[in-house]
């Protein structure tokens, strides 16, 4: 199973700052855009919120409580939707 972390980023934020490579690398989470995702197969995405910028971070199950915890304390967060897919 996989989780999908549909992140609105905060105003001004810059994506590179969600994650580090070190979590990245670690956990092997892949962070996309909308688009990239559609592109490797994630359909039945909603629109985001107007005027918010989206990212998407999947993961194995047994990570999400390390990516969790990472953007609950990260300032590039305004807010996230967690998704369980498969």
């Amino acid at each position: 199973m996989m989780v999908v972390f549909e992140v609105h980023l905060a105003p001004m934020a810059d994506p590179k700052h969600l994650l580090s490579e070190e979590l990245l690398k670690e956990t092997q989470a892949q962070i996309m855009t909308l688009d990239e995702a559609r592109k490797v197969g994630f359909a039945g995405l909603p629109p985001p919120p107007e005027g918010v910028e989206v990212r998407l971070i999947a993961c194995v199950q047994s990570h999400a409580k390390w990516i969790r915890d990472r953007l609950e304390r990260s300032e590039a967060v305004g807010g996230y939707r967690v998704h369980e897919v498969g």
